[in-house]
């Protein structure tokens, strides 16, 4: 039996991560530790980065990894949405990610890392051009 293990992530991390990669950072925690939080998710973070691309990157649960709960709460899992002008987005064709759908689930640390990456990149008059073209 094969067993994942994954880098815990918090707001915090996350918002580092996004940060190194030069994107203005807005934070938040949702769920807190009590059984009784009203929000579904555990954190929130949403970034813009200089070529006006966004992402609003979401630990929505805690997952359990120990069945009394003595360490095992952690976020290792992220959905990422893509943002473009305030609106949900796909990239252009020829990337790897968000392509025929606006989010990524389940992302660990280096596959958020790997996107963080991809979408800081994106030179956006791609989009211009595949809309002038019909390819979008």
């Amino acid at each position: 039996m094969r067993v994942e293990t994954y880098t815990a992530m918090t707001a915090e991390s996350v918002g580092e991560i996004l940060k190194e990669a030069g994107a203005d950072v807005m934070v938040r925690s949702g769920r807190s530790d009590s059984y009784s939080a009203p929000r579904e998710f555990s954190f929130e973070v949403r970034a813009i980065f200089p070529n006006n691309m966004g992402m609003n990157v979401i630990a929505r649960q805690f997952n359990y990894r120990d069945p009394w709960e003595g360490k095992g709460r952690v976020n290792d899992l992220v959905d990422v949405m893509l943002l473009r002008n305030g609106s949900l987005t796909q990239l252009p064709k020829g990337y790897e990610w968000f392509q025929q759908n606006d989010e990524e689930c389940g992302l660990d640390e280096e596959r958020l890392r790997e996107v963080v990456e991809c979408v800081r990149k994106v030179n956006v008059k791609l989009y211009l051009l595949q809309e002038m073209t019909g390819d979008m």
